[in-house]
C-alpha cells in the first residue's frame, strides 16, 4: 500500500457515550489483529454538532475538534467495547476531515489561512468552515449555552 495515497477509509465511529468521531482507521499490520480489545484510530476528530439560530429557525452546524487534545500523539487506541457503530464518512464529511486534519497538524493556531479562501468555497461551506474554527478558538469552554 503506498504511504502517499489519501486514506479512503474515513469512518464516522459512534461511541457508547453518544460522542460520533470522524477518523481514518488504519488497515492490514497497521491495526492490532481481530482478537484484539482495542482499536486503533488514526487522526480522530470529535463530530460537535452546534445549534446555530438562523433565518428559517435552529439548524444544526457541524464543527470538528480534535478529539484528544494537548497529544501530539496522531494513532489514538480506543476499547472495541465503547464503539456502537462504525460506518463509512460523506463524501463531504471525508473531505471536511482531510482538510481539518491536515491544518490541525501544519498550524493549529492561525488555521483561517488563505488556502480556504482559495479553494473558492460556497457560502454555505465558508460558513461551516467559520463554525469549525470558532469551535477549535473555543476549546477550554465546551458547554454549548
Amino acid at each position: 500500500s503506498n504511504m502517499h495515497q489519501p486514506p479512503h477509509n474515513i469512518k464516522i465511529v459512534k461511541l457508547v457515550n453518544g460522542e460520533d468521531v470522524v477518523t481514518a482507521i488504519p488497515t492490514g499490520k497497521d491495526q492490532l489483529p481481530e482478537s484484539h480489545n482495542l482499536m486503533r484510530l488514526t487522526k480522530p476528530l470529535l463530530i460537535k454538532y452546534v445549534p446555530q439560530m438562523t433565518m428559517t429557525g435552529f439548524k444544526d452546524y457541524v464543527a470538528l475538534i480534535k478529539w484528544c487534545s494537548y497529544t501530539p500523539d496522531q494513532i489514538i487506541t480506543i476499547p472495541k467495547d465503547k464503539i456502537i457503530t462504525i460506518t463509512n464518512a460523506t463524501v463531504e464529511m471525508a473531505s471536511s476531515y482531510m482538510n481539518v486534519s491536515n491544518s490541525i497538524e501544519e498550524k493549529p493556531v492561525s488555521i483561517r489561512s488563505e488556502k480556504y479562501n482559495r479553494q473558492q468555497l460556497s457560502d454555505e461551506e465558508n460558513e461551516r468552515l467559520n463554525e469549525i474554527f470558532d469551535e477549535i478558538g473555543d476549546d477550554d469552554n465546551n458547554t454549548i449555552h
